[in-house]
């Protein structure tokens, strides 16, 4: 029985592993079908799409082909019109080159014609020379016999004669050639100095010691003035400077001849009032403290200036004396500023010589040197200078620089020529100096009365603010030659009896005038 049932299992599970078999196939086919039909629709697609692409591709390729050829043809037709332009160029230049050939034809024949002609005249000149050279024999000739003096005699008095025309004619020379050198060497000379002075960019308001104190009240004055005066002595003795209150409203004058104590007490003052504790012991303090800033103001002020200038190897107390210059001023012009620019311009100048400028440069900031002392030592501040620096040990040139740069001593070197041309310069240029209205009119004056009292002079007028004096002399008293001594004569009288700052030019003119009158 088991094993019928094992059979029939068996028999069942083969029946249903072949029915499972036949469903799998009829699947299978139904996905093979499937599989057929979309491998075919992929196929026409991919067939459509090819031959869209393939359509695209040939469109592509035409408008690609078109475009080549319309650049080919541009630029063919770019490359015509250049080759019709050098063509054109070619053909014009070989027309050019026609011409010149005739022009050199016709030239070359007209060259053949003159040299024909110049032959005829050379033969014909020959002719006239042999024919001029008897007739001169037999003037010769003639002469001798009329003059009764040899041929050998006649011509040592010609010869004679024509060197006394020659003296006369080198004599005329010679006074052109030192015009014109004369001419030529101011020229230069004032292009140097206008060279140095547009060089030279300074500043042309100069800095100015102050001398009056402003208080914020009059009460203020009876602080500085103290107790029975004890302030202002304290204050006056530590400081060397005479302290003026008076009515003047609100300020207090600082007098001292010593411009350097005089800013120490203008410091200590208003450091006082600015402090409000005024008594003798604060004051003592307060102008030992601004005595030393002073004193290191003075040290930097003199180092800066060398700095500036480039000059080094300055002693230290040559450099304080430099510094000193600050706060001294002579005419309203600051002593250390116009010393740079001495400096400055003499050493553009020297340079423009050729000449070594940085010399030149520190014989102008130490040329007013002795005007740090001059008013605590006796004598000229140039001498004063030129000792206080051969004492430093500056060399002999820039010793004798200084002391030659007022002709104290006479000038040895083109350098001191120039120390004394820059500080012309420096002190004549505008707004370097100022001068007090009465004293400018009356130097004007004073100018013109010493032209006038010449014989000959017409008129005077002092002109360019007092630096020209133009003298008019009458053309029947006075010639060309009198004139040149005449602005000699003029300009050593305005030096031995005026002072002045810079230079005065005088110029001499004298003019003849025909007049005549036509009447019917």
């Amino acid at each position: 029985m088991n094993e019928y049932n094992l059979l029939i299992g068996m028999i069942a599970f083969v029946i249903g592993f072949a029915i499972a078999y036949w469903v799998k196939g009829i699947i299978v086919a139904q996905k093979v079908k499937a599989a057929e039909r979309e491998t075919s629709r992929i196929l026409e697609d991919a067939k459509r799409r090819s031959e869209t692409l393939i359509k695209e591709a040939q469109l592509e390729v035409k408008d690609k082909l078109f475009k080549m050829k319309s650049e080919f043809d541009a630029d063919t037709k770019e490359t015509k019109y250049e080759l019709k332009k050098k063509e054109q160029r070619l053909i014009q230049k070989e027309e050019n080159i026609d011409r010149k050939i005739d022009q050199f034809e016709r030239r070359e024949r007209d060259i053949s014609r003159k040299e024909k002609k110049l032959g005829i005249r050379e033969e014909e000149i020959e002719r006239i020379k042999i024919k001029y050279n008897e007739l001169i024999e037999e003037q010769k000739r003639q002469l001798e016999k009329i003059s009764g003096l040899t041929a050998e005699q006649a011509k040592e008095l010609l010869i004679r004669a024509m060197e006394n025309e020659a003296r006369y004619e080198g004599a005329k020379i010679i006074k052109r050639i030192e015009n014109e050198t004369k001419e030529q060497a101011t020229k230069k000379a004032t292009k140097i100095m206008a060279t140095a002075i547009q060089r030279y960019a300074g500043d042309f308001v100069a800095e100015h010691t102050v001398s009056v104190v402003q208080l914020p009240n009059d009460e203020m004055k009876g602080r500085i003035i103290g107790r029975e005066g004890r302030n202002i002595r304290a204050l006056e003795a530590a400081t060397g400077i005479d302290l003026i209150i008076d009515d003047t409203p609100e300020a207090v004058i600082l007098s001292g001849f010593n411009p350097v104590r005089r800013e120490v007490a203008r410091l200590s003052l208003m450091r006082l009032i600015a402090d409000g504790r005024i008594h003798p012991a604060r004051i003592e303090d307060v102008v030992k403290k601004v005595g030393k800033e002073v004193d290191l103001t003075i040290k930097e002020a003199g180092e800066q200036a060398a700095f500036d200038l480039g000059v080094h190897g300055i002693h230290s107390e040559l450099i304080n004396y430099i510094g000193r210059l600050k706060f001294r001023t002579s005419y309203a012009q600051n002593v250390l500023q116009h010393s740079v620019e001495v400096g400055v311009i003499s050493g553009i100048m020297a340079s423009e010589l050729g000449l070594n400028s940085k010399l030149a440069r520190r014989m102008g900031l130490l040329h007013d040197i002795g005007k740090a002392i001059d008013r605590e030592v006796e004598g000229q501040h140039a001498i004063i200078g030129s000792k206080l620096a051969k004492k430093f040990g500056e060399t002999p040139e820039v010793v004798h620089a200084i002391a030659a740069h007022h002709e104290d001593v006479p000038p040895s070197s083109v350098y001191d020529l120039l120390i004394q041309a820059a500080d012309a310069l420096s002190g004549a240029r505008p707004g370097a100096r100022k001068e007090l209205l009465e004293n400018y009119i009356k130097r004007l004056e004073d100018l013109e009365n010493i032209a006038n009292s010449f014989n000959g002079v017409a008129n005077t007028f002092a002109i360019q603010a007092g630096r020209e004096l133009r003298v008019i002399v009458e053309s029947g008293i006075i010639s060309d030659e009198e004139s040149t001594l005449l602005s000699r004569d003029i300009a050593k009288k305005i030096e031995e009896s005026l002072t002045f700052p810079g230079q005065i030019k005088v110029t001499v003119i004298r003019e003849t005038r025909a007049v005549e009158y036509a009447n019917k």
